[in-house]
């Protein structure tokens, strides 16, 4: 089976000299959930805004087979729909079926077409009924949806999520998970959350010092990374 995501040997710097990733070597399948784990300021997050060229450092990058390079960028940005932390930094229209249509438009799909396609996304999430809502009355799970709904109708092949749980109560954490499990595309889950990782993963990996220090089952490196270096925490988080 051809992966739908290859790195090989990823190094980045940012401009002030920190080394953010130093040799990353990853590959996700279809079907696959992958969890990724670290500290704060381990290299994942940097690691995911590689995977559609918001970041480029050095390295190779397959996605769906092409070479990430500015060439193909707009076709890898529709394979890959990266979910940032913050609903906000993704819903800027007036109007939630605005948002999501936005989009399609942009890439000039006709007015109906982008609406129709936007209507099936909120239907897909459990948000068509909040079509005409402004997204600031929504609240952080119903923002987290729409958000969601705005990467759907682009028809992805990857879903990139950046702790999508953070923010949201228990209700909102169950729905968000109950939806996630239900979507086909192959994901890479950014998260501190075990039990999030738990539901949704069927491997992980740890990040450490920008390299991926270990893999396995989410299982795995929990053992393995929580409760050897976390003697008094209880492995909830990693």
């Amino acid at each position: 089976m051809e992966p739908l995501i290859e790195v090989h040997d990823l190094h980045f710097q940012y401009d002030d000299g920190t080394v953010a990733l130093d040799g990353v070597h990853f590959r996700l399948f279809p079907g696959e959930t992958v969890a990724v784990f670290g500290a704060n300021g381990s290299g994942k997050t940097t690691f995911v805004l590689h995977l559609n060229g918001l970041l480029a450092g050095d390295g190779d990058i397959r996605v769906c087979g092409m070479v990430l390079e500015r060439k193909n960028l707009a076709r890898v940005r529709q394979k890959v729909g990266l979910v940032f932390q913050d609903s906000d930094n993704q819903l800027f229209m007036p109007t939630v079926i605005e948002d999501v249509a936005f989009g399609p438009l942009n890439l000039g799909v006709d007015r109906n077409e982008a609406y129709a396609r936007a209507t099936a996304a909120l239907e897909q999430v459990g948000m068509e009924p909040a079509s005409h809502k402004a997204p600031y009355h929504l609240s952080a799970g119903e923002k987290k949806r729409v958000a969601i709904a705005g990467i759907l109708v682009m028809r992805p092949e990857i879903l990139v999520l950046d702790e999508p749980t953070t923010s949201l109560d228990p209700p909102g954490q169950i729905a968000l998970l109950d939806l996630l499990e239900r979507l086909p595309q192959a994901k890479i889950l950014v998260t501190h959350d075990v039990q999030s990782a738990r539901i949704l993963a069927n491997r992980a990996v740890f990040f450490e010092k920008g390299r991926i220090a270990g893999e396995g089952s989410v299982e795995e490196l929990i053992a393995r990374f929580s409760w050897d270096r976390a003697r008094n925490r209880q492995a909830t988080h990693i």
